[in-house]
């Protein structure tokens, strides 16, 4: 069974709505083991529209309609598919009598172009139940080159749509199908090696997935939130495709090792709060380790990342967002001179840490852009980490880190590289906190 979905609306081509519909549409027919291979956005105009959904019935056997339902003069999905089924829309008593009470209910009169969402194109049934909105979403059944094929349509608001989906729509493809195999998926979230570097490692393990088709990997570099690998398997249960995912996983970890930090939605924020968790208990302390950061080009970033974390109260002491070299030589006591410097860096660390209260001192300085600082140039970025008594005689350490994008990409990635280095080190781990390696 394939099944595409048609997103429809003028202000989705616009740019004015993101089509997040779709994304989720999607995510639902994969969990339900139904192929989806096409996705496509049309405006508001009946050829067009038309000639989409004939497109998606020459390639699918089903066709998800996601808005254009609504009651005004541009809503025009029905008559687009009463027009691609050949048949006229009727009014169907029982919904307008429905859209009727959810008006007066609300002590609201209806106006009458409300009727025109109670209008069914014949031999189509409207889904009853539930109805969320005015807008009852429809299965209609087609004759397309000879095959038996089906057209649905949804609202457009999210709410709307996610109920009629879950509730109607994908078990009524399963039902047609007659294939009751899930499709599972897992991201395995990475830092520390460039897209090509991980696809150079994993090399090995491709070949083999190739061979066999199933499960499948994919890249997905996503900036701040690392580069992902999701796996993804095909099994006649949920169970048994996500244990294909998790025999997988494991050899892909054997692999990777530190590389990975997290799964699924799990950022490195939170990978450094559990490893601060960890650290504490390894020490003896019956505490987490707890974290004061200091920041300068990313200006509040790498804090509130790791507020953003539920829970991390219990480690995250505070930031403090030295942005002028005022602040770093009043308030973190960081020597008069160069603010973009190793040293400097390992001031603010050391400052952050005696100033908050932590065990755990991290610090960025450096260069954003788009302009050179200090005679260095946009990307220079210097991280810092100190561990105060926990280090013995070692003290902070600092290193330099080349990043490129603009001024927000080297912001973000500044955030991971600083968090990721954190990580490696209470992990024990010797690599180069290079998050690019050579190739960028």
């Amino acid at each position: 069974m394939r099944c595409e979905v048609v997103a429809i609306g003028t202000e989705l081509l616009l740019g004015q709505i993101v089509d997040t519909n779709s994304s989720w549409i999607g995510e639902q027919l994969a969990i339900a083991g139904i192929d989806s291979l096409f996705q496509t956005k049309v405006g508001d105009n009946m050829d067009r529209m038309v000639a989409t959904l004939e497109l998606a019935l020459s390639r699918s056997d089903a066709v998800i309609c996601c808005g254009g339902l609504g009651p005004t003069q541009d809503d025009i999905t029905k008559e687009a598919i009463a027009k691609v089924m050949g048949v006229d829309l009727e009014l169907d008593d029982e919904l307008a009598a429905r859209i009727e009470l959810m008006f007066s209910s609300r002590g609201r009169r209806m106006p009458m172009n409300n009727l025109r969402q109670a209008e069914v194109p014949v031999g189509a049934t409207a889904i009853r139940d539930p109805q969320p909105g005015t807008a009852p979403g429809l299965i209609c059944p087609v004759t397309w080159n000879g095959e038996e094929k089906v057209l649905y349509a949804v609202p457009g608001v999210p709410r709307e749509m996610q109920e009629l989906v879950l509730a109607a729509i994908v078990p009524d493809l399963q039902r047609r199908s007659g294939d009751v195999s899930t499709i599972f998926s897992r991201t395995l979230r990475t830092w520390g090696e460039s897209e090509s570097g991980l696809a150079e490692r994993l090399a090995g393990r491709i070949a083999v997935l190739d061979g066999s088709g199933n499960p499948t990997l994919a890249y997905n570099a996503s900036g701040i939130e690392g580069i992902k690998l999701r796996l993804t398997a095909k099994g006649a249960d949920e169970a048994s495709a996500e244990a294909l995912v998790a025999e997988e996983e494991r050899e892909i970890r054997a692999i990777l090792g530190d590389l990975v930090f997290g799964v699924d939605d799990e950022t490195i924020e939170a990978s450094v709060l559990k490893e601060l968790r960890a650290a504490g208990e390894r020490l003896g302390l019956g505490r987490p380790l707890t974290l004061g950061l200091a920041e300068s080009l990313t200006g509040g970033m790498m804090g509130s990342r790791v507020a953003d974390v539920p829970g991390a109260s219990d480690v995250f002491r505070g930031s403090i967002v030295s942005y002028a070299s005022q602040v770093k030589f009043d308030v973190l006591d960081v020597p008069e001179g160069p603010v973009v410097s190793l040293e400097a860096a390992s001031a603010m660390a050391v400052g952050a840490r005696e100033v908050l209260g932590a065990d755990v001192g991290v610090a960025v300085t450096g260069v954003a852009g788009p302009d050179e600082q200090e005679g260095h140039p946009a990307g220079t970025v210097f991280v810092a980490i100190d561990l105060g008594p926990l280090s013995g005689e070692a003290g902070p350490e600092a290193f330099h880190v080349p990043l490129f994008g603009d001024r927000l990409q080297i912001r973000q990635f500044t955030v991971i590289t600083a968090m990721n280095a954190l990580r490696l080190k209470l992990l024990g781990s010797a690599r180069d906190p290079d998050p690019f390696g050579s190739d960028g």
